[in-house]
């Protein structure tokens, strides 16, 4: 999953960073409001974490602007601002959560999987995404095939997930490079392929399709049969 944090406590941020990786999320921050503004009209993001108090554009003008503009980004507050009406305001702008500050980074991460839960599959709540034959837990990593279940490495879970989320939808290649990457630099230029073979070993060469000059496409029928 890929995530925008927008804090400007660069402590706290980095510790977010951290933690927030570990369970193989691809995670972005800014620290900026007109930044994070930019980055969330123009790029894709699975979720947002959202401060409210920040430089240039406070955080519920974010919101708002995103919400005219019809992004459907799920976004998290996470604020000091603790009073009722400020929570309201929070809910009625458009945020799908609120979480004041200090918090613990086990709620945050509870948060996350129940909101990206109702986004996903049309709301089903389980942590579990299935498409043919193949089941892929979301929280472990865990994916589920003719009886036998494996950990997933980070990259071909991240593109594994993606593509599960939006079965016989064409997903570009710059969009699962995003999902892998986010910002950082450095990735080969065939690392993506290499990643998608592996997949393809795993659960079945037809399952997965590409698009030429497009990207990659998971079939729902070929989906977790081995070929």
């Amino acid at each position: 999953m890929r995530i925008l944090l927008v804090e400007d406590d660069h402590m706290l941020a980095r510790t977010m960073l951290s933690m927030l990786r570990a369970d193989q999320n691809t995670v972005d921050w800014l620290d900026d409001g007109q930044q994070a503004l930019n980055a969330l009209a123009n790029e894709h993001f699975d979720l947002a974490i959202l401060d409210l108090t920040l430089p240039r554009v406070d955080g519920l003008d974010i919101l708002r602007r995103i919400r005219e503009q019809g992004s459907q980004t799920p976004v998290i507050i996470l604020t000091a601002r603790s009073e009722l009406d400020e929570k309201l305001q929070g809910l009625d702008a458009g945020a799908d959560d609120y979480l004041t500050k200090p918090f613990a980074m086990a709620e945050l991460k509870a948060r996350i999987r129940a909101v990206t839960r109702r986004g996903a599959a049309g709301g089903n709540a389980n942590a579990d995404l299935t498409v043919g034959g193949l089941t892929l837990n979301t929280e472990t990593g865990h994916l589920t095939l003719d009886g036998k279940t494996t950990a997933l490495p980070r990259s071909e879970f991240q593109i594994l997930h993606y593509l599960m989320r939006k079965p016989n939808q064409v997903a570009t290649r710059g969009r699962l490079e995003e999902q892998l990457y986010g910002w950082d630099q450095g990735a080969e230029s065939n690392a993506l392929e290499v990643h998608i073979h592996h997949l393809r070993r795993r659960i079945g060469k037809g399952s997965i399709r590409t698009i030429r000059g497009v990207g990659y496409l998971l079939d729902t029928q070929a989906a977790g049969e081995k070929q």
